[in-house]
């Protein structure tokens, strides 16, 4: 596509090529001004020395001396960059469109209920490097799709009632992952306490008591060395459901399901 005709989409992807290849980048306003607009006059100085720079040469001079050393008006030699950079652009611009490399896809997984995150939203921050972080959702049915250049991605999940998480994954043959994210009992106690949700409060306890085996086994690791505190299936239940701030900092270490049961679980109470 002749330069001229480039649209918002191009001019950013050309702005961004220019930052990345001579960490510098001209304005959408010069860019109409010299590239859109047919002129005689040429750009200021530092835009031309970017420009040669981006295609290879060391400035404006140093471009001026091997194209055209005999020749004494400025337009002439500018169009002859133009024309460079045009060439160049295009392979940038065919850079930012040719199919993405990298699909990474993942479905976020509650894993007391081993079932989708669906009711609400999981906030994603995505966190690649040379980029700004870039925030975005999980969908409706509780995935999340990242296309890059990257061979990586690295990203935070945030939500409500599940506890945070940072997740960096590579790029494998795996179409797609699903990602068991932890319930935050404790901020979900206290949604139901403070909004007097208290049939929530006992669907909560239910949802527990079915998931846990009746003989499971439920222990608790007691900080610096001092062994371990075991615990029945009611008694862990009750931790579970009073919002008290040591539930804030609980961590699940191991869990072990047999026909959806939990049957052995491992757990810790970070200070």
């Amino acid at each position: 596509m002749d330069i001229s005709k480039w649209k918002g989409q191009d001019i950013v992807s050309f702005q961004e090529d220019l930052q990345n290849e001579v960490n510098a980048s001209i304005s959408e306003k010069s860019f109409y001004s010299h590239f859109k607009n047919n002129t005689e006059k040429l750009p200021r100085i530092d835009i031309l020395n970017i420009l040669s720079q981006y295609c290879k040469y060391q400035n404006w001079y140093d471009f001026k001396a091997k194209h055209a050393p005999k020749r004494k008006k400025g337009s002439n030699i500018f169009k002859k960059l133009l024309f460079t950079v045009v060439g160049i652009g295009v392979l940038g611009c065919v850079y930012f469109v040719i199919p993405i490399q990298n699909t990474f896809s993942f479905c976020f997984i509650d894993q007391d209920r081993n079932e989708p995150v669906i009711k609400i939203p999981v906030d994603i921050i995505v966190l690649n490097d040379k980029q700004s972080p870039f925030y975005t959702k999980s969908d409706s049915t509780g995935c999340f799709v990242w296309k890059t250049k990257d061979d990586f991605i690295h990203f935070v999940i945030q939500s409500p009632y599940h506890k945070t998480d940072t997740i960096y994954r590579i790029a494998s043959s795996s179409n797609q992952e699903r990602l068991q994210i932890q319930t935050d009992d404790y901020a979900l106690m206290l949604h139901y306490y403070a909004n007097g949700k208290i049939e929530d409060w006992k669907n909560r306890r239910k949802e527990l008591s079915d998931m846990i085996a009746n003989d499971a086994i439920i222990f608790q690791v007691l900080p610096h060395g001092l062994g371990i505190e075991i615990y029945n299936k009611n008694k862990f239940i009750n931790t579970l459901t009073t919002p008290t701030r040591s539930l804030k900092n609980i961590e699940i270490i191991e869990s072990k399901r047999v026909s959806g049961k939990i049957v052995k679980l491992k757990f810790r109470v970070k200070s």
